[in-house]
């Protein structure tokens, strides 16, 4: 269906409305309008639309009061999720959705409900412990408490998969996106991943379970951290077009695409999700908090499309995430908009050098506000330092390093790109840059020095899908070992990267990607293991093939591998 026009009163329940799939879970409510929006509601919940999520549950409201479970729905989907903690509410924001949450839910006890429906009402209250917003210990101990009251409903409701997914929900944001310790593929300290997993699974065993969007989207985030996320594939394929309008939904099986080395798989999931996302802005504009998810659908794009080679279509998508990101935008304060989102801008500079467009690269304006775009200030200046670097510039990439060290000081802590901050993905951009430069003086056992400092900062990122740093540091290490001949450490950077053995943690792997597999096959050909290069070159030509660029090296920064790109 077409994307619904908005009124100065509100949407009206027979105009034309998103495609949500077919999830309904049902009520006694007796409005059937208000039943349908309150389905609306619930999908859009489970999508991380809270916002629209909100305006249904309220729309539910308006036509039936009573309506004890839409007030519920208003509660948890204005309090903290799976990619927004509490402490990730800014004050006024924080106290707004606390008031808000506590005074539905008093409502939502005396309204209509029937025995379950009170039994998620009162779960919830636990989520909420205290009307004190300073009260940090409170709404902490509130995760745990809210955990407990689901699991023990969804003890007491086998059957009922909406309980099993909420449960789950409530389980995995106990510890949420540190759900598994990566190293040791054991469940973090205080991670109820394993209850949250044996829900799901046995949910999955079941046809509704199956198609359940809920339960497909919160299966995929408990797996995808783990040691082995390819079991997570099934769930991923049965998401896919589920919900059509839902962006998220759409793009949530790249999360496990990726760690698999599907990068094609991860384009089209995204592509669907942006084209949704377009029609969700088509209605509701951009001025929203789900613009956070409509940059990661496309950062997703970027990432996916860098690992498969193809230039036209990262840098296509970078630079419509960065017309998305306006002034505007970024100057909203409540939520901190710029804090959410300014760190996307500059991924434009990550493409350019994945793909050794120097002069390109060198070209790039630094912006004219930069207080405001301060991350995208420092990338700048770093990306026109490594150009410069490439290019045998060597004092004008000198000059752009003093530059990005002033810029890069005056990045604020709370700028973050998802789960990193930008100054500890930066921090590996100064360690690159530092690399580069004594390459090209001369100081090889130095940039060497440099650049594994920045696989081992790097590695150190916190869990994030894509990952913090667009382009693995080891892709340049690798190729500059290469060059100066040390062909069998570089060998071993490239397996390691290739996830050919244990020496990375499963979610810093990157199976398939076609970098890799050039430098790995350049090593093992100089190193006359030509068996294991053949097999290799299969590989290779499979993941050469839908590279709109030649990949004659694991980084455009080789001399020897950069051709004209240089």
């Amino acid at each position: 269906m077409p994307a619904m026009t908005a009124t100065a009163s509100g949407p009206s329940a027979t105009d034309p409305y998103y495609d949500l799939g077919s999830h309904h879970r049902s009520t006694d409510t007796p409005s059937a309008q208000a039943q349908l929006w309150f389905d609306r509601g619930l999908v859009w919940a489970y999508a991380f639309n809270h916002e629209e999520s909100i305006r249904c549950f309220e729309r539910a409201l308006d036509l039936d009061p009573d309506f004890a479970l839409a007030r519920w729905g208003i509660a948890y989907a204005i309090g903290p999720n799976y990619n927004k903690a509490w402490e990730a509410f800014d004050p006024t924001d924080l106290a707004v959705s606390l008031a808000t949450a506590r005074r539905e839910l008093e409502r939502a006890r005396h309204g209509r409900a029937s025995a379950v429906e009170r039994g998620l009402v009162e779960a919830l209250v636990a989520r909420f412990p205290t009307d004190d917003p300073d009260d940090v210990d409170a709404l902490t101990a509130g995760h745990a408490a809210y955990a407990d009251a689901m699991a023990a409903l969804a003890q007491a409701y086998p059957d009922d998969v909406d309980v099993v997914a909420l449960a789950a929900d409530a389980l995995l944001n106990v510890s949420a996106w540190a759900l598994w310790d990566t190293r040791t593929g054991e469940p973090a300290p205080g991670s109820r991943v394993l209850q949250a997993t044996a829900l799901l699974e046995r949910a999955l065993t079941t046809e509704a379970g199956r198609r359940h969007p809920g339960v497909l989207h919160l299966y995929l985030h408990a797996m995808e951290m783990s040691t082995r996320p390819e079991a997570a594939l099934p769930a991923a394929d049965l998401l896919r077009g589920l919900v059509p309008d839902a962006g998220h939904l759409q793009h949530m099986p790249s999360h496990i695409d990726v760690l698999c080395g599907d990068y094609g798989s991860s384009i089209v999931a995204n592509t669907a999700a942006v084209q949704a996302d377009r029609r969700f802005v088509d209605h509701a504009g951009p001025l929203n908090f789900y613009s956070l998810y409509r940059a990661h659908d496309l950062h997703f794009v970027v990432y996916s499309a860098m690992f498969d080679g193809q230039f036209a279509t990262a840098l296509r998508a970078a630079d419509e995430l960065a017309g998305q990101l306006t002034p505007e935008l970024l100057s909203i304060a409540s939520p901190p908009m710029a804090d959410w989102l300014e760190a996307f801008v500059p991924l434009r500079v990550h493409v350019l050098i994945r793909f050794g467009r120097w002069d390109d690269v060198i070209a790039e304006p630094v912006p004219a506000d930069a207080g405001l775009y301060c991350t995208t200030a420092a990338t700048v200046h770093y990306g026109r330092g490594i150009g410069y670097a490439v290019t045998g510039r060597v004092p004008e990439a000198l000059a752009e390093r003093e530059a990005f060290a002033a810029a890069y000081a005056a990045i604020p802590d709370s700028r973050y790109l998802f789960n990193n901050t930008a100054r500890d993905i930066l921090a590996v951009a100064a360690a690159m840059l530092d690399g580069e430069i004594a390459y090209r003086q001369g100081h090889f056992d130095e940039a060497f020095e440099h650049l594994r400092r920045a696989v081992a900062l790097d590695d150190a990122l916190p869990y994030d899908e894509p990952w913090g740093w667009m382009q693995p540091a080891r892709h340049a290490y690798g190729a500059l070992l290469l060059e100066q001949g040390h062909v069998a450490e570089a060998a071993t950077v490239y397996a390691a990267d290739l996830g050919l053995d244990p020496t990375l943690a499963r979610c810093c792997q990157h199976p398939g990607n076609v970098w890799s597999l050039r430098g790995y096959h350049d090593c093992l050909t100089r190193l006359g293991r030509t068996d294991e290069a053949a097999g290799v070159a299969a590989q290779l030509a499979s993941a050469s093939a839908r590279a709109d660029v030649p990949i004659l090296a694991s980084c455009a920064c080789v001399h020897s591998g950069c051709g004209d790109q240089r």
